[in-house]
């Protein structure tokens, strides 16, 4: 479990491998991640906008930009969270994501809060590659 606080809003990310979805003899690799995001503060938000930056084993990053998550852009009222589950494709056993929610709070300000940085590790046995 990987977790970040800002302006008291918490993220906390379980990222699992899923086997069965994923091919490594093709090297498609399938990570599921559910995050849960609690308001932690006193003032009503909502998320507007998400913003991922995703990296494979090799070095190599892909962002992904875009409005609300899994089609939603939830208020959260003081105590509240919400959580979702989405998925991501890797050409490679490993890599990691990062990234940003950007909020809304009820007065009108914009900001953004830490998505926690986590590790996509496949737990299958490799064969050694000549």
């Amino acid at each position: 479990m990987y977790q970040s606080v800002t302006r008291n809003i918490e993220v906390t990310v379980r990222p699992e491998y899923l086997a069965d979805r994923s091919s490594p003899a093709t090297s498609e690799y399938f990570w599921a991640y559910t995050i849960e995001i609690t308001n932690r503060g006193t003032e009503t938000v909502q998320l507007r906008t998400r913003h991922w930056r995703i990296t494979d084993a090799l070095g190599r990053q892909q962002e992904v930009k875009g409005a609300g998550v899994v089609g939603e852009e939830p208020i959260l009222k003081a105590g509240q969270s919400f959580e979702y589950t989405s998925g991501v494709p890797l050409p490679t056993p490993s890599g990691f994501m990062t990234g940003t929610y950007g909020m809304e709070s009820e007065s009108g300000e914009h900001f953004d809060i830490e998505i926690p940085t986590f590790s996509l590790d496949c737990s299958f046995d490799q064969h050694t590659i000549n």
